[in-house]
């Protein structure tokens, strides 16, 4: 077996709620403390001038309000502990935190090749969306409810999704990062194929072929 493929011992400590405190915590902390996010945000002239290091890993623990975090922790609660009960606690993690890292950097490569220097990139969306996809090639036939009425199943919603972030990417104006978006979506795909040997359309095709 490949060392890449070699599968953590399934544990389960409810990492997907810690993670959620943890981000709470964080929210709660800049909000008193008043700390600028610039020194925990994400951004090329915070790594390579200010050599701020930890940046790739704290920005996905900050958030710019409250609906920026409650929709994100909301998010991470309803796939991420679903996803954390089938993979066990220690992939989750990995999972979670690999693509959140990795995310980060891709965002920053681009705004360093666009001149964006200054832009801070902040949010645990790009590692919430890597989530979500992986949701939807373990569980190809579960149905999200969106707006609470509306059932689609899941890889339809991904779908959905991926097609409105590559719109907004090309012809939004928003201050949304939806490359980042983009990214959580292929760096979960590739996470799915070369670690877990999950190949997300064949399970999909088997899943609704029935």
């Amino acid at each position: 077996m490949s060392p890449l493929r070699k599968p953590f011992s399934y544990t389960y400590i409810n990492a997907a709620l810690i993670i959620v405190a943890l981000n709470v915590a964080v929210y709660l902390l800049m909000g008193m403390s008043g700390l600028p996010t610039g020194y925990v945000g994400l951004s090329v002239i915070g790594m390579l001038r200010g050599h701020f290091w930890w940046q790739p890993l704290t920005y996905m623990f900050v958030h710019g309000g409250f609906s920026h975090i409650f929709f994100n922790m909301f998010g991470l609660l309803v796939f991420g502990i679903p996803v954390e009960r089938k993979l066990g606690s220690k992939e989750f993690l990995l999972l979670y935190l690999l693509c959140g890292v990795l995310d980060g950097l891709v965002s920053l490569a681009v705004y360093w090749l666009s001149g964006m220097y200054y832009v801070v990139l902040i949010g645990a969306s790009g590692a919430l969306y890597s989530i979500l996809l992986v949701f939807a090639v373990i569980y190809p036939r579960s149905i999200i409810s969106v707006f609470g009425i509306i059932p689609v199943p899941a890889p339809l919603f991904v779908l959905a999704y991926t097609l409105i972030e590559l719109g907004n990417q090309f012809f939004g104006s928003s201050n949304v990062a939806h490359l980042t978006h983009l990214a959580g979506f292929v760096l979960a795909w590739l996470y799915l194929v070369i670690r877990l040997d999950l190949h997300p359309i064949k399970i999909w095709k088997d899943a609704w072929r029935r």
